[in-house]
């Protein structure tokens, strides 16, 4: 039977990598430790599978469509941004298991959107270069939830996903360790004018809660809400929630917060266990 062995919340901001000197080496270097610290993490509870939850910038999907909730099952590769400054490179995808997770949801109302042959933008592809992608032991499953562009999934229905996908994980007869890393966040605000600002309070309120196994303080915010204090790029809360549904009563742990105005992000750093 596949183990649930951990979880780890953290940014997927593309300017750790496109512009890597544009803050104090100070801050820069806490947020390097910060993904370094969760690749020896996964090393350390012997992780042989990681579920990445991201979502997409209109990078990879537009207007002409816009899933809901996407699973990789097949062949992907990232990132598409040349910019990021990272390699675009193959990365070794955990089919069975991503299939199974795919048919149970199918069998219990969940309809994944599925990807059998994929490049994936920064969301999913930067975690997974910064945290295993040279581990040649660990593969992943890539998820993308749309938290960027309306119409918007619901922080509850992301929340029921993570418990439906570990559901998914507990009935595979395999015997992965399994660690999935919800992605993104925390405040920033993309493309709108307040561009560059951190929301240090929300970002801290959004992390304590985590500490607590409160969920359910994040999943009452408003999508509104969400937007007027953390910014369009707060929505990437969402991720965190699927990542939160997934560790079955939860309590979170910081490694790291860095409020990166120079990377326009409020960057923090989790770890989430039962």
């Amino acid at each position: 039977m596949a183990k649930i062995v951990g979880g780890f919340l953290l940014p997927h901001d593309p300017l750790v990598t496109a512009n890597p000197e544009a803050p104090s080496k100070e801050q820069g270097d806490a947020v390097r430790d910060g993904f370094k610290h969760v690749a020896r993490r996964l090393e350390e509870i012997e992780v042989d599978t990681v579920i990445v939850i991201g979502d997409d910038h209109y990078t990879v999907f537009g207007p002409s469509c816009l899933p809901r909730y996407l699973i990789v099952v097949g062949e992907a590769a990232g990132p598409i941004e040349p910019w990021v400054g990272l390699p675009q490179e193959p990365f070794r995808i955990n089919q069975p298991l991503a299939s199974h997770i795919m048919q149970h949801g199918f069998d219990n109302g969940v309809d994944w959107a599925v990807a059998k042959s994929i490049t994936l933008d920064h969301s999913t592809s930067l975690p997974i270069h910064l945290c295993f992608q040279d581990k040649p032991g660990i593969s992943a499953i890539p998820v993308l939830i749309n938290s960027g562009v309306e119409p918007l999934i619901s922080n509850r229905r992301c929340h029921r996903l993570g418990q439906q996908m570990r559901s998914a994980v507990q009935a595979w007869e395999g015997s992965e360790r399994v660690a999935i890393l919800g992605t993104g966040g925390i405040s920033h605000w993309v493309g709108m004018k307040d561009m560059g600002r951190v929301n240090v309070e929300w970002d801290k309120m959004i992390m304590a809660a985590v500490e607590r196994g409160d969920a359910e303080a994040i999943i009452a915010l408003s999508d509104e809400e969400i937007i007027r204090e953390s910014g369009n790029g707060g929505l990437e809360i969402k991720n965190w929630l699927v990542a939160l549904g997934f560790i079955d009563q939860f309590k979170g742990e910081v490694i790291e917060y860095q409020a990166v105005n120079e990377w326009v992000t409020g960057c923090g750093f989790m770890e989430i266990a039962a």
